[in-house]
């Protein structure tokens, strides 16, 4: 409940303490029946008597006041409404630094929180505010963006084309592997670049491999040559 600092006068006395005096002022959006009846009190107390308030003034604004906080409690059910919805759901965080950066959190929310008027998500064991929440995103949507970027991290691990050697062909073959293995729905998620990339490593590497066959297959004859050559000197001896 919200501090309400004694009236005296017709003004607010803070005198009480300087502690109270914070409580009231950080509360002052904090507005209950009870705050409400004491400023009415005040008002009555207070008021012009060559200009008195009638009783309809009075109706109008516990009216008044009572519709707002109608509103205040609708709001409130909406937004423990919407948090409930969030459970299961994939969901994208922001949360400030100490350092005042921004940084994004995701993770599916696990359970919702209700704790003094504030609503908590659970995302990866942790609990954030409900007003952290920044994208809310389908399974669907989730899972083909974080193939996505799983499929970006297996590119990014490969050196300049020009440095590219026969030691990563495996790791070239599991990228399409696993670029071919997605859905429709998921490879449109991928970067062209990525794709680009990938058909450029596959063409070095196919011309690495031939290079390398031919190499063999030289080495291979010569070898051959040189037993034929070695078996006539034999033959002739």
């Amino acid at each position: 409940m919200a501090i309400v600092a004694n009236v005296n006068n017709g003004v607010l006395d803070y005198s009480y303490t300087d502690s109270s005096k914070d409580a009231t002022e950080t509360a002052g959006s904090d507005l209950g029946y009870d705050q409400f009846l004491q400023l009415l009190c005040a008002e009555m107390q207070y008021q012009d008597p060559l200009e008195p308030t009638t009783n309809t003034d009075y109706v109008a604004q516990m009216a008044t006041f009572s519709q707002l906080e109608a509103t205040l409690s609708l709001q409130q059910t909406e937004q423990n409404s919407l948090a409930s919805a969030l459970v299961g759901k994939q969901v994208i965080l922001a949360t400030e630094t100490t350092t005042g950066n921004t940084t994004y959190v995701e993770g599916k929310v696990d359970y919702v929180m209700y704790e003094n008027g504030e609503v908590f998500l659970s995302v990866n064991d942790n609990l954030y505010p409900l007003s952290t929440l920044d994208t809310v995103a389908d399974d669907s949507y989730y899972e083909a963006a974080s193939m996505a970027n799983t499929f970006n991290s297996m590119i990014s691990q490969f050196p300049d084309i020009n440095n590219l050697t026969l030691s990563y062909k495996g790791a070239v073959e599991d990228a399409r592997e696993f670029y071919d293995g997605m859905s429709t729905y998921q490879q449109g998620f991928v970067a062209s670049s990525d794709l680009s990339t990938l058909k450029e490593l596959e063409e070095r590497i196919a011309e690495l491999q031939a290079a390398a066959d031919a190499s063999e297959k030289n080495a291979s004859d010569t070898t051959d040559e040189t037993t034929e050559e070695t078996v006539e000197e034999s033959t002739t001896t």
